[in-house]
Order: C-alpha cells, then sequence, then structure tokens
C-alpha cells in the first residue's frame, strides 16, 4: 500500500521590508538625491520611451546571479523589486486610464507590501516575472504616448489626497521606476 503523496509545501513568507510610509511626491519639485532623478529634466514626449527602456534593463538585472537572493532579510531581492515594478505599471496604467475617462477621479488606494505579501513576491521566478513585467511596461507606455495635447492637465487625486495631473502622475511614475533600478544596481545591493 502507498501513501498518497503531498504537495510540498510552500515556504514561510520572508521578514518584510520595512514599510514605505514616505510621501514621495516631493520628487516633483526636486531632484532625488539618491537616484539622481530630476522630473523637471524629463521631455514629456519621451515618457513612454523612457518606461520601455527602463523595463528593458530589467532583463539584464533578472538574468544576474542572486536574482532571487535578499541581500538582506528586509530588503527585497532584484526579481522582487522587479515583481514590485510590473505591479506598479499596472496600477498606473489603471490611474491614468480614469483620469482620461472621468472627472478627477479618486484612485483606489495601493498597498504595495500588502501585494507583495499576497503575491509571495519572495516565490515568483526571475523568467516568468519579465515577460509580465515588459507587457506592463508597454501597456502604460502606450497609454502615455496616447495621451492627447489637451490631455496631459486632467486630473486625479490619491486616496491620501494627493492631487496629480496626467503630467505629474507620470513623472512621479517614472520615478519609482528609475529608483528601483538605482536599489537593484547601486543603491542596495
Amino acid at each position: 500500500m502507498t501513501t498518497p503523496s503531498r504537495a510540498p509545501e510552500a515556504p514561510e513568507p520572508p521578514e518584510a521590508p520595512e514599510p514605505d510610509t514616505k510621501d514621495w511626491t516631493w520628487v516633483l519639485a526636486r531632484p532625488c538625491p539618491d537616484c539622481g532623478y530630476d522630473a523637471a529634466s524629463v521631455d514629456r514626449g519621451r515618457l513612454g520611451a523612457l518606461v520601455r527602456e527602463d523595463a528593458a534593463g530589467w532583463g539584464q538585472v533578472l538574468a544576474g546571479p542572486g536574482a532571487t537572493e535578499r541581500p538582506d532579510p528586509a530588503t527585497w531581492s532584484p526579481t522582487e523589486y522587479a515583481c514590485h515594478v510590473r505591479d506598479v505599471h499596472r496600477v498606473f496604467a489603471e490611474r491614468v486610464a480614469s483620469m482620461l475617462a472621468e472627472e478627477s477621479p479618486i484612485f483606489d488606494n495601493w498597498d504595495q507590501d500588502a501585494t507583495a505579501a499576497a503575491d509571495r513576491y519572495d516565490l515568483q521566478r526571475p523568467e516568468a516575472v519579465l515577460p509580465q513585467l515588459l507587457e506592463a511596461a508597454e501597456q502604460v507606455a502606450a497609454a502615455y504616448d496616447a495621451v492627447p495635447d489637451d490631455a496631459w492637465e486632467r486630473r486625479g487625486l490619491r486616496s491620501n489626497g494627493s492631487a496629480f495631473t496626467v503630467d505629474t502622475l507620470a513623472r512621479y511614475h517614472l520615478h519609482d521606476l528609475v529608483h528601483h533600478q538605482w536599489d537593484v544596481r547601486l543603491g542596495r545591493r
């Protein structure tokens, strides 16, 4: 008599990084001292191209040694950062679409830490994450490319009351991308 085999159980989730509770909207007014991003210097006509360029850079990051290893228990691995960037693209694509379709929409709150835990970023594989990230980046880049000239000043509100235009939302989004490339390449590794 054979005993039924049990599916392997997923390992316990790793320690969650310290929640990021900072209000990063200041990057719209001054350069980031860490990654060097300067929102004011970005050519709006290149926003889509810059999103695509950033996404392409993740291929090298995710193919590198240690892509699934955390540098310390409380810092995401490069793959976990890539999962976050993929999901950031998805959230911003939804927000841009709502800003173009509605008058001053209020964005649903997105808890990035809850998403990382619920979706088990720590168990995702680089080779699966990369095509998802590239697809999500293309979707939001195409959305930026398609914004009509007279729609860049359309407004939307974050759940905490922070007001954005399509233009400032795109610049804020781009900082998130640039900063996380800095995180995995230079800053925290």
